[in-house]
């Protein structure tokens, strides 16, 4: 009698972790698909930002695009690199949902997304650094602002980022919980 109580709670352990793993599987596919929406979100207003002032003459005219900055193509084309790969991550887990045992899949997810999340990383931080020195300036370099004329384009470029480092703490979260759910195997 008393085995088959020890037998039944072992089992109902096994269970129990197997609804853990399910739970986490679901919550890396909510993160997936939020790092796609902040990631995409911030590829596509960075891509779309721009400003001219207006003038008087149509001789001369100002203008500050997206692509007139590195940092920010940089930004704009890690934003679609690492949208693409969360969404060709999916299957991946939705299969972790359904087979929440699986573990080398679970392995090679956490080496990509921590390669994903150093390439947003310093996107990301490169546009910031360039947000930071549009909104401030440097007056020992004689660097002006320039979101003094060009609000617009210095509100779409900052707002941009959110997305992006949204996406930043997704991809930390993802790693984490992949990790737990390995060690839980």
């Amino acid at each position: 009698m008393m085995k088959a109580v020890a037998v039944e709670s072992g089992e109902a352990s096994k269970a129990k972790g197997h609804g853990v793993n399910r739970g986490l599987s679901v919550f890396d596919l909510v993160l997936r698909i939020v790092a796609i929406v902040g990631t995409l979100a911030g590829a596509v207003a960075m891509g779309t930002a721009e400003q001219t002032l207006p003038f008087a003459t149509q001789l001369v005219q100002f203008s500050a695009q997206y692509d007139d900055f590195d940092s920010f193509k940089l930004f704009v084309i890690v934003n679609a690199i690492v949208c693409a790969y969360l969404a060709l991550t999916l299957p991946f887990s939705i299969f972790h949902i359904m087979r929440s045992r699986a573990g080398k899949s679970r392995i090679l997810l956490i080496f990509l997304d921590a390669i994903m999340l150093v390439l947003l990383t310093s996107g990301a931080s490169a546009a910031a650094a360039i947000v930071y020195l549009a909104h401030t300036g440097n007056t020992s370099a004689n660097w002006f602002s320039i979101c003094q004329q060009y609000t617009d384009f210095c509100q779409r470029s900052a707002g941009s980022l959110i997305g992006s480092f949204g996406a930043m703490v997704c991809l930390v979260l993802l790693i984490i919980f992949s990790a737990v759910a390995i060690s839980r195997r």
